[in-house]
């Protein structure tokens, strides 16, 4: 397995190489993850929350605007007062794997998302589940790429402050190669990053509320 991580070069590359097809032949060809590396993307307590084409990078931050405003974004994660997940029209059934209670999943590293895990549109997730104060939080999901129109594997890391509300997106990873499976992997080096990128989201908490006072 070959893992790549993204410069805004290399994604628009990569885009293009999918749409002219250029870099897949079958599925059963060398597995090859493509890394977002570190990027901490705020996810906004709204209704719009983060939009996020997960191939170019495009989002809607920092005007949080509508999925209108991000065109071919693969994943929504939103809520003003937890966190849900919006799913956009394709693929069919659903972007996110779930579990048997159609609740968005929080995976373990090592995790497997293929063709075998359940998936679904994701707009409820059980509240209980995620890690507060942690970068423990991973999703998994799929995504069409509308440029070649394959659909491929992926997962997101989400780091929590002390509410649900206080959330970044750390980092994500997609296979590149059409229907094949990746397991949840985060880099090394991100989880001595993850207790700085806590206590970053506890400080802005502690300095929201410090205003309102």
């Amino acid at each position: 397995m070959t893992t790549r991580f993204l410069s805004s070069t290399a994604r628009t590359s990569i885009a293009l190489a999918i749409g002219a097809g250029a870099l897949f032949a079958a599925a059963t060809a060398h597995a090859q993850v493509v890394s977002s590396g570190i990027v901490n993307l705020n996810i906004p307590a709204s209704t719009n929350g983060l939009y996020l084409n997960v191939v170019t990078g495009a989002n809607n931050l920092p005007a949080a605007g509508t999925g209108t405003t991000v065109p071919g974004w693969d994943i929504n994660p939103w809520s003003a007062t937890g966190i849900a997940f919006f799913s956009p029209g394709a693929p069919a059934g659903g972007a996110y794997v779930i579990t048997s209670t159609s609740n968005v999943t929080n995976l373990t590293p090592g995790s497997l998302i293929g063709a075998g895990s359940s998936f679904g549109s994701g707009t409820t997730a059980n509240q209980a589940q995620w890690t507060l104060n942690s970068s423990d939080n991973f999703f998994g999901f799929r995504f069409n790429n509308e440029a070649g129109g394959t659909l491929h594997y992926g997962w997101a890391q989400i780091a929590f402050g002390a509410t649900l509300t206080d959330r970044t997106l750390v980092q994500y990873a997609f296979e590149l190669t059409p229907g094949a499976s990746i397991a949840v992997v985060p880099e090394p080096s991100t989880y001595a990053m993850m207790g700085l990128g806590v206590l970053g989201l506890m400080a802005a908490a502690r300095r929201r509320k410090a205003k309102q006072a």
